[in-house]
């Protein structure tokens, strides 16, 4: 006798199959970086961030090897516009080079918000974690201070700290890290509130795996998806933060360049230097901008829920 040819229909059920079986036994992280390659608008996001990261951190190797000083002034050579020659993005009212101050602006601009973002989400996910997982007393206690600080207008306990310390950036890291980890923490409880009574939670607990090990070898994995969207999310809004202040005058002082404070000098000047404002204007616009596309295409690709 022979055998009849299993038809099209059971040949594409069978692919599916070993598909969905291979699928199961992808990991958390090859799965999402699969899903994030098929992403193109986050790649796009994440390459012009790279860009913009990579000329500010070579700062001063891209303006030394070019010889110019971000802090050397000229007055004759005030308001240059865009494109003069030796002066690629112009110059200020006292003759400094834009180009080598937007670069070292973004070293400071770029550091505030990503060590920022990340000291407070390595608070938030810490305190979070621990707070769902046991609960009780230490969970009444973290939501009483959290209650108790997010009941005080950040912008008020920013303002007055820096009125006092006139920060640097090092200090204005400091500030924002210990007065902005409460919304991380929120996140970060409800999220393992959700996952601690998961099958495989139970069973890494029937296991004898100690609670350390389950909150942060089986519980913060499955919550990376939203751990990156708030680092994300977090250095954008430290880097608008930063403006803010600077705007107040409260922001890194002088001569130190940010991209916020490069904005505030630049206001009364815009008819004389509108390139002032535009060019700083414009980078932390496109940097924030990528920063919450980067942040969506990262929650997306790494959610352990999501169905491809």
């Amino acid at each position: 006798m022979t055998t009849a040819a299993p038809s099209p229909s059971a040949r594409l059920s069978v692919i599916d199959l070993e598909l969905s079986a291979r699928r199961r036994r992808e990991s958390l992280m090859a799965r999402g970086l699969r899903r994030l390659r098929r992403d193109r608008l986050t790649l796009v996001a994440l390459s012009i961030l790279f860009i913009l990261a990579m000329l500010s951190v070579f700062a001063p190797v891209i303006t030394g090897a070019m010889g110019i000083d971000p802090n050397a002034t000229n007055p004759t050579q005030g308001f240059l516009p865009i494109g003069s020659p030796g002066n690629l993005l112009g110059t200020d009212k006292i003759g400094r080079d834009q180009f080598a101050r937007i670069l070292h602006a973004g070293r400071v601009s770029l550091g505030i918000g990503f060590f920022g973002a990340l000291f407070s989400l390595t608070i938030g996910t810490t305190f979070g974690v621990m707070a769902g997982y046991w609960g009780g007393a230490f969970d009444d206690i973290m939501n009483w201070i959290i209650t108790t600080l997010d009941s005080i207008p950040s912008l008020f306990i920013l303002v007055i700290l820096s009125s006092a310390l006139r920060p640097s950036a090092e200090v204005l890291i400091l500030i924002v890290s210990l007065i902005g980890w409460t919304g991380a923490t929120r996140l970060m409880r409800g999220q393992t509130l959700k996952l601690k009574n998961m099958d495989y939670i139970l069973s890494a607990r029937a296991m004898g795996a100690s609670a350390l090990r389950i909150m942060f070898v089986h519980i913060v994995p499955n919550i990376f998806s939203y751990t990156a969207l708030a680092l994300a999310g977090g250095i954008g809004g430290l880097i608008l933060t930063e403006s803010g202040l600077s705007f107040l005058g409260l922001g890194v002082q002088p001569p130190t360049a940010t991209w916020g404070n490069m904005l505030t000098d630049a206001q009364q000047m815009f008819r004389r230097g509108p390139h002032l404002v535009f060019v700083p204007g414009l980078m932390i616009f496109v940097t924030v901008l990528c920063l919450y596309i980067i942040g969506d295409g990262l929650r997306d690709a790494f959610d352990p829920k999501t169905e491809d």
